[in-house]
């Protein structure tokens, strides 16, 4: 091997290594580069040949004007492709070059009108028989091989969501953001709900930008992440935050947002929460003697009676009292429901609840959103500010996101086909979903549709930039009658890395209403495929997975409970609405679990909860719920809650006279 090969296969594979992230390219000039390279070798290392010097090669020429500035972000840092070490004089000239590209900085993208660049090696016929010369040369990754003219086009676009992204994070302060966001938790502001998660995603730019060590190069490496979402400040979100950031008042700065968004006929019932409107709702909480019912705590077992509870474990009986024990109804006569197993709520509570010693649930993943603990004021005795006798309340757990499916429907996704293939991640890289039919037609970005079968890619994200950090991509078949009999692989390409936050991926697989649900969380380099699962239909046998990535059945941690698994119930009651014979809106059904501890503070109550008289100082009240939040206890009652007015199921273990699975539906 020749020394220049030696830096030739040192430089390609730094290249190679660099292709990872986002290839930039540095202000050195064309000429720079060229006249460094040739000047940088030591005396006697480039000797005449005929008549110019042997390193003066039109070839090697050519890969170092066109690629001899190329930048990108390794662990961290900013390297160059001659950030490399090989010893010999050539090191001196690696040295120089690499000196030289790093001081320029970065001046925008690296993008390429052809899938190489450079020469591999040319040969030359000689007195002595064939000469093979070797030159630089490097093959382009597909993400910067732009073919259709519009290289100058993307490159402006870069540099301008550079020059946007680097003035929002200028001129908006990061108190800005905490005036808007408390604003919007408080229902301060028209419509500021649907700009929440988009200032909480900027807000957290702002701040690692504050920590970034180098900050020109966390811009550009932010900015190309971000796409056109760097122009965040010339948003109606972003201008609001420059507002308040330039000095301007807050009820000014706040219409001026409101009339940008409202309709014509809009008007602010309150503009703001504002001192008046605080201290009349002092006044009336005085009047009525409920400030103390305002402040919350967890409920915990000796809060509540048996005669609001449908079920107790002999565990917990002994908190609540023995004249509340005796007082329980049960009914005398129980049939025998030893075969049954499916029932609604109301024959278990009417039929099998009564019978019990033991009961547990089984926790799966599709219940995290049910949630539920239950709240209780901190002065039991206090008079109640809820629309019903008691002083309790529930809070849910509020930061579950929403389904696959219901992002898909929103992007413009078919999610109605007999078989249905969703892709859902939560970062900015580039992530396809690939599926490939019995008969090797691979439905992909690149082959969207399969006329013949009906296969259909109908949503592709992040593609061009990042269009979402939640983003989804969808394959629907919809109609199986027109599905190829025969087996189906599927799988998950990362096209390109752009994020280091929240890696990994999630998969449903719907056939004919079956949901089949996988989960991959580790990050994915570029290039990487991952099989999530392999799969046969035919139209006698139907559908069957053959191999699979593990599903999100898998078990996983919340408030302390494993999922998956069954979970003993300590208590079932009502929801406080429906306690004591009242009937005071939508009934829910909760399950308190064995050792389920909510580990946030928890909302004491709702809007929706107050008695009427309240009603005037909503917006006071709004914003004391979000402020008077419960303090954090291992004690406390929280398990899973159904409501009556939505479908849901849950599988039970009832032990007693008899044992028995059973689900519930509701």
């Amino acid at each position: 091997m020749t020394q220049f090969t030696v830096i030739k296969n040192a430089t390609s594979d730094q290249f190679t290594s660099m292709s990872a992230g986002v290839l930039f390219k540095s202000h050195a000039t064309k000429d720079e580069l060229w006249d460094t390279y040739i000047g940088a070798f030591p005396e006697g290392s480039n000797p005449i040949r005929r008549e110019r010097t042997e390193h003066d090669c039109n070839c090697c020429k050519q890969f170092i004007r066109k690629a001899g500035n190329v930048l990108a972000v390794l662990d961290g840092k900013l390297t160059s492709i001659w950030d490399i070490t090989i010893g010999g004089h050539y090191q001196v000239v690696v040295d120089a070059m690499h000196e030289l590209v790093m001081s320029k900085g970065i001046a925008g993208i690296f993008l390429h009108n052809e899938k190489h660049v450079g020469t591999d090696r040319n040969h030359e016929q000689t007195d002595n028989g064939v000469v093979v010369w070797e030159h630089f040369h490097q093959l382009l990754p597909r993400k910067v091989v732009i073919t259709n003219g519009t290289i100058a086009s993307l490159k402006g676009s870069a540099v301008t969501n550079y020059q946007t992204l680097k003035r929002s994070l200028s001129d908006i302060t990061s108190s800005a953001f905490e005036i808007v966001m408390e604003l919007i938790e408080q229902d301060s502001i028209y419509r500021g709900e649907e700009h929440l998660s988009t200032l909480k995603s900027f807000s957290k730019v702002k701040r690692d930008f504050e920590k970034a060590e180098d900050k020109e190069v966390f811009l550009w490496e932010t900015s190309v992440a971000l796409g056109e979402f760097s122009g965040f400040r010339k948003t109606v979100i972003g201008t609001l935050l420059v507002d308040l950031s330039e000095g301007t008042e807050l009820e000014e700065a706040v219409r001026k947002f409101e009339a940008m968004v409202a309709p014509n006929n809009y008007q602010r019932s309150s503009a703001l929460v504002t001192q008046g409107m605080i201290e009349k709702a002092q006044n009336k909480v005085a009047e009525l003697g409920i400030e103390e019912a305002l402040y919350r705590r967890f409920a915990v077992t000796e809060d509540v009676t048996i005669n609001n509870v449908l079920f107790a474990d002999s565990s917990v009986q002994s908190c609540m009292g023995v004249f509340d024990v005796l007082q329980k109804e049960v009914a005398d006569k129980v049939p025998n429901l030893d075969r049954v197993d499916e029932v609604s709520i109301d024959k278990f509570i009417n039929d099998i609840l009564p019978k019990a010693e033991s009961v547990e649930l089984m926790v799966e993943n599709f219940h995290l959103p049910n949630f539920v603990s239950l709240i209780s004021p901190i002065n039991k005795v206090t008079e109640s500010i809820l629309k019903w006798g008691n002083n309790f309340t529930w809070s849910y757990d509020g930061e579950v996101a929403d389904s696959i499916k219901d992002r898909v429907k929103r992007a413009g996704g078919n999610v109605t086909g007999d078989l249905r293939c969703s892709l859902s991640w939560f970062n900015g890289d580039d992530l396809d979903i690939h599926l490939i039919e019995p008969c090797g037609n691979h439905i992909s970005y690149s082959s969207p549709s399969n006329y013949r079968t009906g296969g259909k890619l109908d949503v592709d994200m992040n593609a061009n930039g990042v269009d979402s950090r939640a983003p989804v991509e969808n394959i629907t078949h919809a109609q199986k009658s027109r599905m190829q009999e025969g087996e189906y692989r599927l799988y998950i390409n990362n096209y390109g890395k752009r994020d280091s936050d929240n890696g990994g991926f999630e998969v449903e697989i719907e056939f004919a209403g079956q949901l089949y649900k996988f989960e991959y969380e580790k990050h994915m380099r570029t290039g990487q495929n991952v099989d999530v699962a392999t799969f046969t239909y035919s139209h006698k046998h139907g559908f069957k997975i053959v191999k699979s990535l593990p599903s999100t059945q898998a078990s996983k941690d919340n408030w302390g409970v494993v999922t998956q698994k069954f979970q003993k119930v300590n208590m079932m009651m009502y929801s406080p609405n429906h306690w004591d014979g009242e009937k005071t809106g939508n009934k829910h059904y909760f399950f308190m679990l064995d050792g389920c501890v909510n580990p946030e503070k928890a909302r004491g109550f709702y809007n929706e909860f107050l008695r009427n008289d309240l009603t005037v100082h909503r917006k006071v009240f709004e914003v004391l719920g979000s402020k008077l939040k419960t303090a954090h206890s291992e004690e406390q009652l929280s398990g899973l809650g159904f409501s009556s007015t939505q479908r849901n199921h849950v599988l039970c273990r009832v032990r007693g006279s008899f044992n028995r699975v059973i689900k519930i539906n509701f």
